[in-house]
């Protein structure tokens, strides 16, 4: 039968019995507390046994007293070392430091994660790039079924959205470009204004700010829910990659529905800016449209269409790649999504800047 732990002092050693177990400890913590020799060792070569809270007990003990623990076979003496790596000091309240060093240490966080997070989202375009070839060069592992259903996820249902906001915002840039231009008597100059302005800007761009916070919200919060009930993995045990079988399908929807999208948009918002014009500037419609034809080079087509493609691939690799870091719980699914959507807006107005500054570079102004 186990004996109760107890403790008896021999000159300079205090020697321990029984067993050192929260079942057996009893009233040793008290006693020990109450202990005021002068010891140089703790002798527990002849307990029965020591768990984690006999552990702590020797632990604080021998270091109140400065004395060397002795007697204990391999695994306590692991055990020892163990909560003697724990005891250390808690800081029940931040350091206080000064402001400018708390916002300049907050800036160099975000920095490093912005670029862990640029860093990530490269790699994952390599692999999505490598997943491509790879269905590429093997088009029996072409999924044609779920590439079709994205297509009516991202284009079909986003239809009524889409255009709705194109042909709001073609209202709002005649009303305030004629409003503007009615103070130097060049009213026609709307036309202008609403042509090449939503064919080479704003048609393409608002769509891809839709588009991702409609469809790269999706995405994320689709990957990031497989990923939390472990549907993923799952796949992989299987055989099957999840990168061709999620990702490539939300990819390549995107890519391909992007322009159709954003030609769609413009066409809407011209449409609402001939309206305004029509019945605020008494420009009948065939007059809009042939200086519509006048004033509007096909390079604003042009550079509507180079830019849709990049756009839906950056918002959907966005989303595919925040959902795939989705881990722990559910509230991760709805801080990925968040995130998604924010790094997808900020990427496409980014690039958007850098395309106007190519563009004009090469002469397509």
């Amino acid at each position: 039968m186990t004996e109760m732990a107890t403790f008896s002092t021999d000159r300079d050693t205090v020697r321990f019995t029984g067993s050192l177990s929260l079942a057996k400890i009893g009233d040793l913590p008290e006693r020990l507390r109450a202990f005021d020799g002068t010891i140089t060792r703790v002798d527990l070569s002849e307990i029965e046994r020591i768990d984690t809270v006999g552990a702590w007990l020797i632990h604080r003990f021998a270091a109140e007293h400065d004395a060397a623990v002795v007697g204990l076979d391999t695994d306590g003496e692991h055990l020892l070392a163990q909560v003697a790596s724990a005891d250390q000091p808690v800081a029940m309240r931040p350091a206080h430091v000064g402001s400018f060093i708390r916002v300049v240490g907050e800036i160099g966080a975000a920095v490093e994660q912005t670029g862990r997070t640029l860093y990530g989202l490269l790699g994952f375009l390599g692999a999505t790039l490598i997943a491509f070839w790879h269905v590429a060069t093997h088009p029996k592992r072409f999924r044609f079924n779920a590439v079709v259903q994205r297509f009516e996820v991202v284009g079909v249902s986003a239809l009524a959205i889409v255009g709705l906001m194109s042909f709001l915002i073609g209202i709002v840039i005649a009303q305030q470009g004629a409003v503007q231009l009615r103070q130097f008597g060049a009213e026609f100059l709307t036309i202008n204004l609403v042509g090449r302005i939503t064919l080479r800007e704003l048609g393409v761009l608002m769509t891809a700010i839709m588009v991702a916070g409609r469809s790269g919200s999706a995405f994320a919060a689709q990957i990031g829910t497989m990923k939390l009930t472990e549907e993923i993995d799952a796949m992989r045990t299987i055989g099957v990659s999840p990168m061709e079988a999620l990702v490539l399908p939300r990819v390549l929807a995107s890519v391909i529905m992007m322009p159709l999208l954003g030609m769609y948009a413009s066409l809407w918002a011209i449409f609402g800016g001939g309206l305004l014009c029509w019945i605020t500037l008494d420009i009948p419609p065939v007059t809009f449209i042939q200086r519509l034809r006048e004033v509007v080079p096909i390079t604003d087509l042009y550079v509507g269409l180079v830019k849709a493609p990049v756009f839906g691939l950056i918002i959907a690799v966005a989303g595919c790649f925040q959902g795939m870091l989705v881990e722990g719980d559910a509230e991760q699914v709805g801080t990925r999504t968040t995130a998604a959507v924010v790094q997808a807006i900020f990427l496409v107005i980014v690039l958007d800047a850098f395309f106007a500054v190519f563009f004009t570079s090469i002469g397509w102004v």
